[in-house]
């Protein structure tokens, strides 16, 4: 009886994290960072989402909105609707993801914001500021 308890606890556990993992190919471009004429923050997901989901979406808004104001700006797409998957398709997206977009530079953050955004917001929001602050004019 253990063992049943023990396999569905696991399945569960485990399909959780692939529906919650991200989905991109996108790979960190151009290592060396310039400073960015438009930088944005940029959140991907499905209709259907669990907490974590919309704790990563809106700990990175505030974050974005509490230190820069007007000089970044953070946009949320569904890619269960038509300008979500064209800006995904752009983007070589295909599932739940959090980057920052600054110029030709793209910086996926989206482990260390599932990782954080319920357990440790603020830590989310000093990893977006860290990999922000060197982009900005």
């Amino acid at each position: 009886m253990n063992s049943v308890k023990f396999l569905i606890i696991s399945a569960v556990v485990f399909s959780m994290n692939i529906s919650c993992s991200s989905q991109t190919n996108t790979k960190e471009q151009n290592t060396k960072l310039v400073k960015a004429e438009k930088i944005e923050v940029l959140y991907f997901h499905y209709t259907r989402r669990c907490a974590t989901c919309n704790a990563v979406e809106s700990v990175s808004k505030e974050a974005v909105s509490e230190l820069y104001g007007n000089k970044v700006s953070f946009a949320d797409y569904n890619l269960d609707e038509e300008a979500g998957k064209i800006k995904g398709t752009e983007l070589e997206i295909s599932g739940q993801t959090l980057l920052i977009v600054a110029d030709n530079t793209i910086i996926d953050i989206t482990n260390e914001g599932f990782m954080n955004a319920r357990s440790n917001p603020d830590k989310l929001k000093q990893i977006i500021k860290e990999k922000i602050d060197p982009l900005i004019n």
